[in-house]
């Protein structure tokens, strides 16, 4: 069975310090805005692999694409669009 965009949120959600997520998908792709303090001081690539690892298997078996904003608390204040 194909993951939900809530079910996606959740898996993030349990493995990952957000203040805020969300998913969009059909259930293979998904489009994620999530926002973290764990993403303070790390470039792009280490912020995706800190969300790839929080979904752990999942990335391999159930989701195809994650397309990913990843900001931290600040930057999503200063630019929240952007």
């Amino acid at each position: 069975m194909l993951p939900t965009p809530e079910q996606v949120r959740q898996y993030i959600a349990a493995n990952l310090d957000c203040e805020h997520i969300e998913v969009r998908g059909d259930g293979s792709h998904f489009e994620a805005l999530i926002i973290s303090p764990a993403f303070e001081g790390k470039r792009l690539i280490a912020r995706h692999q800190l969300v790839y690892s929080a979904l752990g298997e999942r990335m391999k078996a159930e989701i195809h694409a994650l397309s990913m904003r990843t900001l931290t608390p600040a930057e999503y204040k200063a630019n929240p669009n952007g």
